[in-house]
C-alpha cells in the first residue's frame, strides 16, 4: 500500500482526503450538502445526498492524485457523523424515509417515557450510555412506527437499518456488505458494551428486530472490496470508525489517560480509559474507542463527553443571525471586546449535553444590556464553546480520577486562537494542537493503513505526531472559578424550557 483514501462523512459536509506514508494529505475535495428542519427540535439529511457527495468527492480526490496510485496501492477508510440513522430497502437500496441526524430531538419525550419507567440504570449498564434522543435505537424505533409499512417489511427482512458508516459501505459494496463497526455500534443504545454483541434485551425494549441490524466487525480489517465500477478498480475497505473515535485514533491518544477534544459541529471530548469500559458517575458515556487494531480482538474503551452545539454556534451567528458572513470572522469581531460584558450564550439549541443532559433545554442569551454589541454576543459564542469543554472536562477528571495534564485538541474551530486560548484558560491546563489537524479523516486511514501494511503499529504513528502550538493558561485560579459558576448560572436558566 502506498496511499489510504479516508472518507469522512460528517454532519454538514462530504470529505475525502488521501493520506500517504508520512501521515501526509496528498488530495483534498469537499462537499456541504441540505440539512432539512421539518419541524421545531426535527434534523433530517437525505442519505441519498449523503452518499452522491461522499461519492463525488472520494471520486475527486482520486483525480487528483492520478496515476501516483495503481490497483492495489490504495486502501479506504470510513469515519463518520454517528448516530445518525437511516432505514433503507435491502432490495432497491433505496432510503425508505430521510435520515433521521443525531442531533434530532423528536424522540425526547419517548426517552422521559423510559427513565420514567426506570430503565436508565439497565440502560446505562449494557450500553455505556445515558437514556436520549441523540442515540440511533429511539430514531430507529420511531422510523418503524411512522414510516407506512415498515415495521411489517422489516419482520419479512426486507429493510436494513446502519449508522452513516454502515449506509457508505452498502453504497460502496454494491449492496454485497452490510456491517458496522463496534465504535458505531456502541452508539445506538443496541449494543452490549461488555459483550461486544447486539443486546436481545434491549431490541425488545425498543421493538427492534435483529434482521435489520448490520454485522458488527472490527474497526481495522478489510471488511469488504468497492463494487469496480465507482473508481475504476475494487479497493479495500479495511477502517471504519465513528468520527470522535477516530479523531481520538488520530491523536494518537493510544494510553490510558490520554485526552482530545474535536471542535467539529459538535465538540466531543474522548479519553482512552485502555481496556476497562469505565462506568460513569457524572453522566459521561462509556464507548468502545475501537476494536482491532494493536492485536486480533483487542478493545480499547472512551469515556466521552459531547456537546451539541460548537461549530454550529458559529454557523447560527452566520446564517441565523447573520452577524457574520464567514465562520473565520468570528474571531475578529469577537476580538473587538476585551470580555463578553457578562453577556453569556448558552446554545442548546438542541438540548444540552453531558453532563446535564436535559433534551427540554433551549438556547439562551443572558446578561444583555444597551451596551450590548455584536462583538460582545460573538465573544459569548466562543466561550460558550470553551465553557461546555470544560463542564465536560471536569466531569471526566471526576469519573476517571485522574487529574489531566493537557488536552490535545482538533478539528476545524482548532484554528480560532482566541478559542484555543480561552480554552486554556477555563481548563487551567495547556491545549495541544497538533500539525494536522484533519485528525478524524487521519484516524480513519491509519486504522485502514494498520489492516493493511501501509503502518506497522500504534508506536509508527505516535512517532509521526507533531505538536503546532501550545496554548497555556492565562487566567488566574480565582478567576477562573468565578467564570465558570458563573456560567453553570447561565446554564440552569436554559433548562426545562421546551414543554415537548
Amino acid at each position: 500500500m502506498k496511499y489510504v483514501l479516508a472518507l469522512d462523512q460528517g454532519t454538514t459536509s462530504s470529505r475525502a482526503i488521501v493520506f500517504d506514508q508520512a501521515g501526509q494529505a496528498v488530495t483534498t475535495a469537499q462537499q456541504e450538502f441540505r440539512q432539512i428542519f421539518p419541524q421545531p427540535g426535527w434534523v433530517e439529511h437525505d442519505a441519498n445526498e449523503i452518499w452522491a457527495s461522499q461519492r463525488a468527492v472520494a471520486q475527486q480526490a482520486l483525480q487528483q492524485l492520478g496515476a501516483r496510485a495503481g490497483a492495489g496501492e490504495l486502501a479506504i477508510g470510513i469515519t463518520n457523523q454517528r448516530e445518525t440513522t437511516v432505514l433503507w430497502d435491502r432490495a432497491t437500496g433505496q432510503p425508505l424515509a430521510h435520515a433521521i441526524v443525531w442531533q434530532d430531538r423528536r424522540t425526547a419525550a419517548r426517552c422521559d417515557s423510559l427513565r420514567r419507567q426506570g430503565k436508565a440504570a439497565l440502560i446505562q449498564k449494557k450500553t455505556g450510555l445515558v437514556i436520549d434522543a441523540y442515540f440511533s435505537a429511539t430514531k430507529l424505533q420511531w422510523l418503524l412506527d411512522n414510516v407506512p409499512g415498515a415495521r411489517a417489511r422489516a419482520a419479512r427482512s426486507e429493510l436494513a437499518f446502519g449508522t452513516i458508516d454502515s449506509w457508505l459501505i452498502w453504497n460502496l459494496t454494491g449492496g454485497k456488505v452490510h456491517a458496522t463497526d463496534a465504535s458505531n455500534a456502541s452508539r445506538t443504545m443496541l449494543f452490549n458494551v461488555h459483550t461486544l454483541q447486539w443486546d436481545d434485551e434491549l431490541l425488545r425494549l425498543f421493538d427492534i428486530p435483529r434482521s435489520v441490524l448490520p454485522r458488527v466487525v472490527p474497526s481495522s480489517g478489510v471488511l469488504g472490496q468497492t463494487d469496480a465500477a465507482l473508481f475504476g478498480a475494487a479497493i479495500p475497505i479495511a477502517g471504519v470508525a465513528g468520527d470522535q473515535q477516530a479523531a481520538t485514533f488520530g491523536q494518537a491518544c493510544f494510553a490510558p489517560g490520554m485526552a482530545k477534544n474535536t471542535y467539529g459541529t459538535g465538540c466531543f471530548m474522548l479519553m482512552n480509559t485502555g481496556t476497562a469500559a469505565v462506568p460513569s458517575r457524572n453522566k459521561l458515556l462509556t464507548t468502545v474507542g475501537w476494536q482491532g487494531p494493536a492485536g486480533p480482538g483487542r478493545t480499547a474503551y472512551c469515556l466521552e463527553g459531547g456537546v451539541f452545539m460548537a461549530g454550529a454556534t458559529i454557523q447560527w451567528l452566520r446564517d441565523g443571525l447573520q452577524m457574520i458572513q464567514s465562520a473565520p470572522e468570528v474571531e475578529a469581531l469577537a476580538g473587538l471586546v476585551p470580555d463578553t460584558g457578562d453577556v453569556y450564550l448558552v446554545p442548546a439549541f438542541a438540548g444540552l449535553g453531558a453532563p446535564d443532559w436535559d433534551g427540554h433545554a433551549r438556547g439562551t442569551l443572558l446578561g444583555m444590556t444597551r451596551g450590548t454589541t455584536r462583538a460582545h454576543i460573538a465573544r459569548a459564542a466562543l466561550e460558550a464553546i470553551a465553557l461546555q469543554v470544560a463542564d465536560v472536562f471536569d466531569a471526566m477528571a471526576r469519573d476517571s480520577g485522574i487529574a489531566l495534564k493537557e488536552l490535545r485538541v482538533d478539528g476545524g474551530a482548532c484554528s480560532n486562537n482566541l478559542l484555543m486560548q480561552m480554552q486554556a484558560d477555563f481548563l487551567g491546563v495547556p491545549v495541544v494542537r497538533p500539525r494536522v489537524t484533519e485528525t478524524t479523516a487521519l484516524g480513519a486511514a491509519c486504522l485502514a493503513g494498520l489492516a493493511t501494511g501501509l503502518w506497522r503499529d500504534a508506536a509508527e504513528i505516535s512517532a509521526r505526531w507533531q505538536v503546532d502550538r501550545r496554548f497555556e493558561p492565562q487566567l488566574a485560579a480565582p478567576l477562573r472559578r468565578a467564570k465558570l459558576a458563573r456560567w453553570r448560572k447561565a446554564v440552569e436558566r436554559s433548562k426545562a424550557w421546551a414543554d415537548n
